[in-house]
């Protein structure tokens, strides 16, 4: 249970537009920003604002002056975290790419939910119990986006009271469960 919880709130992290290209292309860029911003095709405040959030998580350290290449050029490199982050990432970016259902990362809790599901919390209660803080609407939207995608099965359960409970899709459930081994070995 705990190491499920540890994987939620990874893949929790990692949600975002951005966080897992940044992650990606930190060391490739050099850790200069004129660089990873045309690497990314980003906008400079969007970037910025993006970095910013992601050093005071602790993911990269943004380098003074004195450790800089180039003095008066922002730099960044990746913590002990964002190392290990950016290997989770890697995982998550392989696992889109063989569910071919474009960057799933990009939306908060879409991983999360997934994760549950292949956690045998079929149920939305006992999903939002296990995520948290995911307010009952935001699950909701999630779980619909992903059953639209073919992503997640929702069956109706008429007795005692009609509600809906949720699985992975068929050709799902290997590659969460390869994400999930993957993610449980780097802990």
């Amino acid at each position: 249970m705990e190491k499920v919880i540890q994987i939620i709130h990874i893949t929790k992290e990692l949600s975002g537009r951005w966080i897992i290209p940044i992650l990606l292309s930190l060391d490739e860029s050099g850790g200069r920003f004129t660089p990873l911003k045309n690497t990314l095709q980003i906008s400079p405040s969007r970037l910025s604002n993006n970095l910013k959030a992601m050093t005071e998580a602790g993911f990269i350290q943004h380098l003074s002056p004195f450790e800089r290449n180039h003095p008066l050029l922002p730099e960044y490199k990746l913590t002990d975290r964002g190392r290990f982050l950016k290997e989770t990432a890697l995982i998550i970016s392989s696992a889109e790419q063989q569910l071919d259902q474009g960057f799933l990362a990009a939306k908060a809790w879409n991983w999360p939910v997934l994760i549950s599901l292949y956690h045998q919390y079929h149920e939305f209660n006992a999903i939002r119990q296990l995520l948290g803080t995911v307010t009952p609407r935001i699950l909701s939207k999630r779980l619909g986006e992903l059953y639209e995608k073919g992503l997640v099965e929702k069956t109706l359960i008429t007795e005692p009271a009609p509600k809906y409970t949720y699985a992975l899709g068929m050709n799902v459930e290997s590659i969460i469960r390869s994400v999930d081994r993957k993610l449980c070995a780097l802990l």
